[in-house]
């Protein structure tokens, strides 16, 4: 099974040793030319001269143009695994750093991390410090039409369920296509008269509890209905709806 997760704009600086990026290393190596492309933009756009114009384009605030130095070494800075990269809501839910080895590993087999740069990659996958976002304007690229049919003909040769757990935005990056054994996990809260409404910021940490307890527990799961089943017993309020979708109630 595969565990779609979304990045997060905020991460961990530096990396560890001297190693570099490595695209050809990275899960779902048949993504790679979309990889060098958008990767490669990327930088264009950080050493383009204006950076106002710049950090416009990548949704960077003014005060955060310094970023852009970022993206230019993307290719020569040090790189960290994506669990430990990301931080935010639902990074620092999952806590990634204080999960035990098999845990870790766990997720390196069953969860992939959707970024705007190289598309989803595995949990444990090393990547590099960037700044982009599924909203991020690239000359010459059109995020959805380069990624969208690439991402969901990989995801096609993932074998067993796909528990998606990112935001709409990444959804339109790479659709899991037209399969039977994919949910849409949408996190909604319930009011004293039974009256469910989505959350948004909120909706990041109870995504996280999921995915720490998943890899905690690591239950074998062979199907959308099994993992519902054992989201459960974990004491997660989850029910199946419509249109391949589930739903995560969170106090």
């Amino acid at each position: 099974m595969l565990i779609l997760l979304p990045p997060s704009e905020s991460k961990r600086a530096g990396g560890r040793g001297r190693t570099r990026l490595d695209l050809a290393d990275l899960r779902f190596p048949e993504l790679i030319a979309e990889r060098e492309q958008t990767a490669r933009a990327l930088v264009h756009v950080a050493t383009s001269g204006d950076r106002d114009e710049a950090a416009k384009a990548l949704g960077i605030p003014r005060t955060l143009v310094d970023e852009l130095d970022t993206n230019a070494a993307i290719f020569d800075a040090p790189v960290m695994p994506a669990l430990d990269r990301y931080t935010g809501v639902l990074f620092d839910a999952l806590d990634a750093p204080t999960l035990p080895q098999e845990a870790r590993r766990h997720l390196g087999r069953t969860a992939a991390i959707h970024s705007a740069v190289f598309g989803p990659i595995g949990a444990l996958d090393r990547i590099p410090d960037y700044r982009m976002s599924a909203t991020s304007r690239l000359p010459g690229i059109r995020l959805r039409s380069l990624w969208a049919s690439a991402v969901t003909a990989a995801l096609a040769q993932v074998a067993g369920p796909i528990i998606d757990l990112r935001s709409e935005g990444y959804v339109a990056l790479g659709p899991v296509g037209d399969r039977d054994d994919t949910a849409f996990v949408r996190v909604v809260t319930e009011g004293p008269d039974g009256t469910r409404r989505a959350l948004n910021h909120f909706n990041k940490h109870a995504k996280g509890m999921l995915v720490r307890a998943f890899a905690l527990e690591r239950p074998r799961v062979r199907s959308v209905h099994g993992f519902v089943e054992w989201a459960r017993s974990a004491g997660f309020r989850m029910e199946s709806a419509a249109n391949r979708e589930v739903l995560l109630v969170a106090d």
